[in-house]
């Protein structure tokens, strides 16, 4: 096997491991980055299976690493795919309450986004709602202008590209599944089916496979990565007229995920979802996907029996609309009372990466352990993509700390 040297080397070719690596590069010119991205193509799951959204940050607590991160994040993303001529659209979004019940937590959320920084956020009444979205009916609403949509696939190879720009010898290699690591006194092998790359340093951003890269390199963590489903519809074109953007259900605090909404896709077409259902396997892209290995880690470890202790009656509902175009319809009509069966028509689908705890807590925010030459990032919460070019400034200035670099 070949040996090839690098500064440091980043596993992970997904949204937040590119983003790493490019400010990796910005902030250490003289050091070679090498990205080692298991699929062929960079930005295969996470990040080119997500609804496309530019998150505004009106969600998240006040002064949390990723309301932070998602403000200063989206604001850099924006100047970036401008500067770099990335199709987007900051086309705003409406958040819906049509219950009494939702108007307390739709007020925190508000209230979140002005203590956020969040821009020209407004509380709207009925009429606006329909004057923003005619077939949307509420009793209130919040308005944010400043959420857009974009394909974040399209913004990973911009990174790629920039990176490959530097003619400094760092480079992105897909095909590349890292199979293991040798410690060589100061730096380490990581060791490939294609070859071995030595690095003085090791970052992992493996989204998906965080914990399994972070214990291959035989760092302890506490925390499983445990995959949920996001199975999607799409507005047929009867449907399309009936959504102009983007519109979301006020959030139920209970329960970690945002509600099925709409969203206009920046390359055409609208879908609908997504619902949250665990799978039975990481990159299981299907509802029948089944891996016996994944299944066997999941179920043996002991925070996802307690995370589904909490949560069992919301995990039942969403499995209903997992095999049920109706139940899904059902859903969908809070937000828009007439649409119909043929609006409607089976999509795609996106798994995503919860990191628990082992109390069965989901890990809210960062989460990234450090040992030796190595930093492995274990939870890289949503709005990753949004917050990409924070989330790899953050994680490339606490690797020259950590690491000392020069």
């Amino acid at each position: 096997m070949n040996s090839t040297n690098y500064d440091i080397i980043v596993i992970g070719g997904g949204i937040v491991g590119l983003a790493t690596a490019y400010k990796l590069t910005l902030q250490n010119p003289n050091k070679t980055i090498l990205v080692l991205e298991k699929e062929k193509e960079v930005a295969a799951h996470q990040t080119g299976h997500n609804s496309g959204v530019i998150h505004s940050g009106i969600y998240y607590k006040p002064g949390s690493y990723k309301a932070v991160n998602c403000v200063k994040g989206r604001r850099e993303l924006v100047q970036f795919v401008k500067d770099h001529h990335i199709a987007h659209d900051l086309c705003g979004k409406i958040i819906v309450a049509t219950d009494q019940s939702e108007l307390a937590h739709m007020s925190k959320v508000f209230n979140n986004g002005l203590a956020n920084d969040v821009e020209g956020i407004e509380m709207i009444d009925s009429a606006k709602i329909r004057e923003i979205e005619p077939h949307c009916q509420g009793i209130s609403g919040i308005w944010v202008p400043c959420t857009g949509i974009i394909d974040y696939t399209d913004v990973a190879r911009k990174y790629v590209e920039l990176i490959h720009a530097k003619n400094n010898g760092s480079k992105v290699l897909t095909g590349h599944m890292v199979k293991g690591f040798e410690k060589k006194g100061d730096s380490t092998d990581v060791i490939t089916p294609q070859g071995t790359f030595n690095g003085k340093y090791i970052i992992s951003c493996a989204g998906l496979h965080a914990d399994r890269i972070t214990k291959k390199d035989h760092v302890k963590t506490d925390s499983a990565i445990v995959g949920f489903r996001g199975d999607y519809y799409d507005l047929t074109e009867k449907g399309r007229s009936k959504v102009k953007n983007l519109i979301y259900p006020v959030p139920n605090p209970k329960f970690p995920f945002l509600g099925v909404h709409f969203t206009r896709m920046i390359k055409g077409g609208v879908e609908c979802g997504p619902n949250a259902v665990f799978v039975f396997k990481r990159e299981g892209y299907s509802k029948t996907a089944f891996s016996l290995r994944d299944t066997t880690e999941a179920f043996g470890y002991r925070g996802t029996w307690k995370f589904f202790g909490k949560h069992w009656r919301f995990g039942l509902d969403e499995y209903r609309g997992a095999f049920s175009k109706t139940y899904f319809l059902n859903r969908l009509r809070k937000l828009i009372p007439d649409l119909q069966m043929d609006d409607i028509e089976p999509a795609r689908c996106g798994v995503r990466a919860m990191a628990l705890g082992p109390d069965g807590e989901m890990l809210d925010d960062f989460k990234i352990e450090f040992q030796g030459n190595s930093m492995h990032v274990i939870n890289s919460p949503s709005p990753a993509a949004t917050a990409s070019l924070a989330y790899g400034n953050e994680i490339a200035t606490m690797a020259k700390d950590y690491f000392r670099l020069s």
